[in-house]
């Protein structure tokens, strides 16, 4: 049976961090989205998790329903949110979990686990954001991690007013990257990823300018390499997923298992491997969590 999550609310540094709380049996799992997306992109994976495990999911700050910090550039570092998920998970009194971390989520994780050694029992990285960037292969064209820069832009181009999330959804159905994805998942994010406004329009939670700065952030020292140097150092037991039409290079994600120690998985998809086969990714969760 399909269940509307619960909305959780906490306070941290004057900004109000939102959260999503499926219930469901089991120890808790904890997922962290994209950049970009929010938390309600998980609901069709929550949905058929529910019956295995709790499942929690945070807007990151800027995202969702999460506040977006005046400053846009020291606000968003990946300390600061991921500092931001463990007030979320005390609000709700969870001391331990297992962890999803996809995309800018999976950096994040990292830096949780670094904040608080021990609270993950085990963790996904699913397309992690955790690189050397000084080392890393170059590509032929850009994309997702090229210095931020060329999804910067991209991000900025964003059209961030429709008229109603219908008109959304129809317009993300019908061009790539999104249409690729579950239309379970792209409904989910196109409800809790927009915000109704006075006018009777819906706008992006997720403002374009906050969504192209983070992009910039993950480049930089407090972004992407400060995820990577903790790598070698997790204390979870800990598996690297990555899609296998990803329009990022492999070798970064060979390269992320090889620093922690652990085994990297291709799985079938692209970037969002996750939310294109819902079936696939609730199997592969249950594998690797299953105890």
């Amino acid at each position: 049976m399909t269940l509307d999550p619960e909305d959780i609310f906490v306070t941290r540094d004057g900004l109000k961090i939102h959260a999503l709380d499926w219930g469901g049996n089991g120890k808790p799992l904890l997922l962290l989205p994209p950049n970009g997306f929010c938390a309600g992109l998980f609901n069709p994976l929550a949905q058929q998790l529910r019956n295995d495990f709790r499942i929690i999911s945070v807007d990151l700050r800027s995202q969702g329903q999460s506040d977006t910090p005046d400053d846009l550039t020291a606000g968003i570092t990946f300390l600061e949110m991921a500092a931001d998920v463990l007030s979320v998970l005390d609000s709700l009194g969870i001391e331990h979990c297992a962890a999803l971390g996809e995309s800018l989520g999976g950096g994040v994780a990292v830096i949780v686990d670094k904040l608080r050694p021990r609270i993950f029992r085990r963790l996904i990285l699913s397309e992690a954001i955790a690189f050397d960037l000084e080392s890393v292969p170059t590509r032929s064209s850009p994309g997702p991690g090229d210095g931020g820069n060329f999804m910067a832009t991209a991000a900025r181009k964003r059209r961030a007013i429709w008229p109603d999330r219908q008109t959304v959804l129809s317009s993300y159905a019908s061009r790539p990257p999104l249409n690729e994805l579950d239309p379970e998942a792209l409904a989910g994010y196109v409800r809790w990823g927009f915000v109704d406004r006075s006018d009777g329009q819906v706008e992006l939670a997720c403002p374009p300018e906050a969504e192209a700065r983070l992009f910039e952030v993950s480049s930089g020292s407090a972004g992407a390499p400060s995820a990577w140097r903790h790598l070698n150092s997790l204390h979870a037991p800990t598996t690297v997923w990555y899609g296998s039409r990803s329009n990022l290079p492999i070798e970064w994600f060979l390269g992320q298992a090889a620093r922690i120690g652990c085994t990297a998985r291709e799985v079938d998809g692209g970037h969002f491997f996750l939310q294109e086969n819902t079936n696939q990714s609730a199997t592969l969760v249950r594998e690797y969590l299953a105890e």
